[in-house]
């Protein structure tokens, strides 16, 4: 089993920054990749930035520039660095583990309970 927990969620206005930190426990050996994901209230959740066992990453267009992650083996840590945050921001981030590179949702079959950020114009 693995377990996952988020935080670093707050409120932060518009250009403002926020870090997300996800600590990873249980059996993670298998683990290839770490991601985060994003959801708000009657839209699908969707891939924010994914980084895989080799540090190769992958982030939503939306996000390219802004948001970086980031990992520390030695911690079991997961980290989201957003910066220059909007308010299209404002969401539900869940961090997940999964055993390949992918931002597939169903290639992840872990996740975290999630942590609400929410930024203000």
């Amino acid at each position: 089993q693995v377990q996952l927990v988020e935080s670093g969620g707050g409120s932060v206005q518009a250009g403002g920054s926020l870090r997300l930190s996800c600590v990873v426990s249980g059996y993670t050996n298998s683990l290839y990749c770490m991601g985060w994901f994003r959801q708000v209230p009657g839209k699908e959740r969707e891939g924010v930035a994914v980084i895989g066992s080799d540090g190769s990453t992958s982030y939503a267009d939306s996000v390219k520039g802004r948001f970086t992650i980031s990992k520390d083996n030695a911690k079991n840590t997961l980290y989201l660095q957003m910066n220059s945050l909007k308010v299209e921001d404002s969401a539900t981030y869940y961090c997940a583990a999964g055993r390949r590179f992918s931002v597939r949702l169903d290639d992840f079959p872990y996740w975290g309970q999630g942590t609400q950020v929410t930024v203000s114009s």
